[in-house]
């Protein structure tokens, strides 16, 4: 057994159906908590349209290779490609952290699966739903997500703003 946190994010399409199908599909591979979607600007050099975010929690009889192979799965239902690095999607999942049954995170430096995930301290899309999700979230190596979340440029922090509060 491990637990994961994963981070979605979609900002081509029906970007609110495209997240709740995939958190729908994680259920079935042992969702344990969700946080409520955040429409962030895009992130990275590319020109784009604002995404939909979200963090899960699952937990389950993968191993870390298994939740990457997850990710890929359920970004490949939503007809995910990847033509532009940091472009726009219909569905972006990623890998942020996995710890093992003794609560122990894993590392790794595998570049097809690097954990924790490299740039997640740097991306307030990332922690301001995982921190609202859970306060005492603590990204391994980098610390308390709040902490984390308060070190940001507050703009960015402010620029993520809960969507079901827009609708």
């Amino acid at each position: 057994m491990s637990r994961a946190v994963l981070s979605l994010g979609a900002n081509l399409g029906d970007r609110a159906g495209t997240i709740r199908t995939a958190l729908t599909a994680l259920k079935d591979a042992g969702l344990v908590a969700r946080s409520t979607l955040y429409e962030t600007p895009p992130w990275g050099p590319v020109e784009q349209s604002p995404y939909l975010n979200a963090i899960a929690v699952v937990r389950g009889d993968r191993d870390a290779r298994g939740w990457l192979t997850l990710a890929h799965e359920l970004e490949q239902a939503a007809g995910r490609t990847r033509e532009v690095r940091w472009g726009p999607r219909t569905l972006d999942v990623d890998v942020v952290t996995v710890a093992g049954d003794d609560g122990a995170p894993l590392i790794s430096e595998d570049p097809e699966l690097t954990l924790p995930h490299p740039r997640a301290h740097e991306r307030a899309f990332v922690l301001v739903p995982w921190q609202t999700l859970d306060p005492t979230a603590v990204l391994p190596g980098r610390g308390a997500v709040a902490d984390l979340v308060a070190a940001l440029d507050p703009a960015e922090v402010a620029a993520v703003v809960r969507w079901d509060h827009l609708h």
